[in-house]
């Protein structure tokens, strides 16, 4: 394997673990409590959080698929950079987060790492 498909499937693959995580929310509300340090008493926030969890699940499907299926690399990278940067940028920098947001906020600079080095690696092969 060389050094760039290495790269790629080693940011494709951190990327995906992160946004698989999530599926543990739709287990239950508690799970979902659990992950997020929320209170959900709203059947319908549940419902939404739930929601949220299925879609980052959905996103951490493709980029695993992307590291086998090269034809999806570019919708992975881009759904992935479309979801770090978005919820970087609507988390703040400097704002104060609950610990468990914080725990969120790392994973998605995490990711952001794992993807330019994906992205980094994609270009150059």
């Amino acid at each position: 394997m060389s050094i760039t498909a290495f790269l790629l499937t080693l940011g494709l693959g951190v990327t995906a673990v992160i946004h698989l995580l999530p599926l543990l929310g739709l287990r239950s509300a508690a799970q979902l409590e659990r992950l997020y340090g929320l209170t959900l008493t709203d059947d319908d926030l549940v419902l939404l959080m739930r929601h949220r969890a299925l879609l980052f699940g959905l996103l951490g499907a493709l980029c695993l698929a992307a590291i086998v299926r090269p034809e999806l690399v570019p919708a992975a990278l881009i759904g992935g950079w479309i979801s770090v940067t978005d919820f970087l940028g609507l988390a703040g920098a400097g704002s104060r987060r609950r610990t468990e947001i914080r725990r969120v906020i790392r994973a998605d600079w995490i990711a952001v790492l794992a993807l330019t080095l994906a992205t980094g690696a994609w270009l150059a092969g």
